[in-house]
């Protein structure tokens, strides 16, 4: 698959922020004019207009048209976004309106959704995949099988492979994420082995410890997939590791023994402790990427700790170790959406905070689950009370992330 393009990615997003904030709708518009109170009418040649300009080149330009969009009425929005995934001659405007059509929550989704897991368009693709994980079909398993078998699109392969994944338990789908735990790049393997571990697929148990013992650069993600996954049969194998391993595996192997409900504390303490020593000594990136990946592994479970340990950490942190301190906050966002909020309402540092997590989504190349977490908050901020803490904060995220 073709590179994405780069122009119609995230990393604009920082050099634009003075931009944006002057000329689209932001806390101080917000405040400004008559509160938000949910999705209103739009006149149809503006959300015609806005739907074209999804995949203008100027940053500036497209947020303000998905703005647009998102805050129309569903019986307006989701005809015209329809239309505009299926003809529309700019294929990353097709992407963009199939993204947020998935906003919507309108049954006619996933109708286009399955037609167009045969479309040419990685992009479009990609997007169906990823909302069949968020949303399993499990009498598609049989098409998902097959596309299996020849799919290799990048960024393509691993949302197909999640999909799978949601299915649950069905043999045909275990014995193809099993066999592809084994076959394949580093790269498509991480994902089959991440999946598993997500969805907590116990049957994955004999062959993730196979792929632990085996050492080599998967050995960590075997191992926070069996964390995740919560079977205690993996508890003496990583127990092992933990006297056997080397240094760059010993993070993913607290946070993997932490999941398992054993030593907690002291798993977490050793993961903050490994950050603060990195901080002080340049030189231990690898070391910074593997606690962080572990602590944001342990968050996203649930635990308000380990979130609270990222934010401690990556708030006053700068380049090298804040980078993967930041995309591991942003992955929290995603995958836990009330956790954050409740951090983040709460937070004394909060305007830091989400500066912290803003340089993670800008990181990101995950446009359905970030589109998700817009609705998230775009729903807190239509039904917060006028002045709560809740609304406050999501003006702030709105401003913040541009949606």
């Amino acid at each position: 698959m073709a590179p994405k393009p780069n122009v119609l990615k995230k990393t604009p997003k920082s050099l634009h922020r003075l931009v944006v904030a002057a000329t689209v709708m932001t806390v101080g518009a917000l405040s400004a004019q008559a509160p938000e109170r949910g999705p209103s009418p739009a006149p149809p040649q503006d959300l015609r207009a806005a739907i074209a300009r999804l995949g203008d080149i100027d940053y500036d330009v497209r947020t303000k048209a998905a703005r647009l969009v998102r805050r129309t009425e569903a019986p307006q929005a989701v005809p015209a976004l329809l239309q505009a995934a299926q003809e529309h001659a700019d294929g990353y405007v097709r992407y963009k309106s199939l993204v947020l059509l998935t906003g919507f929550d309108d049954p006619r989704t996933v109708d286009q959704m399955i037609e167009v897991l045969g479309s040419p368009n990685d992009r479009l693709r990609e997007v169906a995949y990823g909302y069949f994980e968020r949303f399993p079909n499990p009498g598609l398993a049989a098409r998902f099988l097959g596309a299996l078998e020849k799919e290799q699109g990048e960024f393509v392969r691993p949302a197909l492979v999640r999909a799978l994944a949601a299915i649950g338990d069905q043999p045909k789908v275990q014995q193809a994420l099993l066999r592809d735990v084994m076959r394949g790049a580093d790269h498509f393997r991480s994902t089959v082995i991440e999946a598993l571990g997500d969805f907590k697929r116990t049957y994955a148990v004999p062959r993730l410890v196979e792929v632990a013992q085996l050492g080599g650069p998967l050995q960590d993600d075997a191992a926070l997939a069996l964390g995740k996954i919560g079977d205690k049969r993996a508890l003496e194998v990583l127990a092992q590791l933990q006297r056997t391993g080397g240094r760059t595996l010993q993070p993913s192997l607290a946070a993997a023994i932490c999941l398992l409900g054993v030593n907690c504390g002291s798993h977490l303490g050793y993961l903050q402790k490994v950050l603060a020593f990195a901080d002080d000594n340049p030189g231990y990136q690898e070391l910074v990427r593997a606690a962080s990946f572990g602590l944001d592994a342990v968050a996203i479970q649930g635990s308000a700790e380990a979130l609270d340990m990222l934010f401690t950490a990556g708030i006053p942190s700068m380049d090298p170790i804040r980078a993967p301190l930041a995309l591991s906050v942003a992955k929290v966002a995603l995958r836990n959406t009330p956790l954050m909020l409740e951090h983040l309402a709460k937070a004394s540092d909060q305007r830091d905070a989400i500066d912290l997590l803003a340089e993670g989504f800008d990181m990101l190349q995950e446009d359905l689950e970030e589109e998700h977490f817009f609705v998230t908050v775009r729903r807190a901020y239509w039904t917060a009370a006028e002045g709560s803490s809740m609304r406050r904060l999501a003006e702030q995220l709105i401003g913040k992330l541009d949606f």
